[in-house]
């Protein structure tokens, strides 16, 4: 049986060499490593921000003189390939962020969420940043809704826990996550991340927390692990290259 991986970020891209470019992380550099393939068949999903040609173009970009053979799947006017064919046939997906709650309401009226599903299953390595992180969980926190941060829990549940996206650059984020956990709102375990971190996942068990760039364990952007206990949360931080 293939290992089902799934890589949750709040990162992926860092700084290209001009303005307004950008070079895969070393997360996602890791990724195109363990599909074992000299050539990954990469497929993107801005579905979350509404299929923007501008930020296709820099991530064609960045996987190109990465070495991948890149293809999209946009919904926007209308799906551009088959779901299922296109996922399944990939090594590996990249999903950006924006809004996660239509995310999800187009992927299900489309049939994406099951040919995720089926893609997972079959030992594609699932990705994504924000939007593209919180999706592949039940729920977590959201501005999908407006400015003032909303609980989304209707996620695809591939993994059974909350997921909390850019914990340390925006104040709602952690706040919110923990009263949502313990009031039982959301999962009773939730994994989150800080800017430039990842989380990966062999099966549902959160094994290895990664970075953009080598960042030192116990300083610097990291990942949390918050779980409900009694009437309130315990949250311990793991570093870059630390396991879980």
């Amino acid at each position: 049986m293939s290992t089902r991986r799934i890589l949750a970020t709040s990162g992926g891209l860092v700084p290209g060499p001009v303005q307004h470019s950008a070079r895969l992380g070393k997360m996602i550099l890791e990724a195109l490593a363990l599909t074992r393939t000299t050539r990954p068949r990469i497929c993107l999903l801005e579905t979350a921000g509404g299929d923007d040609s501008s930020i296709y173009a820099l991530l064609y970009e960045a996987f190109n003189l990465a070495g991948c053979d890149v293809r999209q799947l946009r919904v926007f006017p209308q799906p551009s390939a088959d779901p299922e064919e296109t996922l399944l046939n990939s090594d590996f997906v990249w999903v950006g962020g924006g809004s996660v709650a239509n995310l999800l309401a187009l992927w299900r009226l489309h049939g994406i969420d099951t040919a995720m599903r089926a893609a997972w299953e079959k030992g594609v390595i699932l990705g994504g940043v924000s939007a593209g992180s919180l999706c592949w969980h039940v729920g977590g926190t959201t501005d999908s809704f407006g400015p003032t941060l909303q609980p989304v829990i209707n996620g695809l549940a591939l993994l059974p826990y909350a997921n909390g996206v850019h914990y340390d650059s925006e104040a709602q984020r952690r706040p919110l996550l923990h009263r949502l956990v313990a009031d039982g709102t959301l999962p009773e375990v939730a994994y989150a991340t800080d800017d430039h971190v990842g989380i990966w996942y062999e099966g549902i068990e959160a094994t290895r927390v990664v970075g953009d760039l080598n960042y030192a364990a116990f300083i610097g952007p990291a990942a949390y692990l918050v779980t409900r206990e009694g009437g309130g949360v315990v949250e311990r931080r793991v570093g870059v290259g630390e396991s879980f």
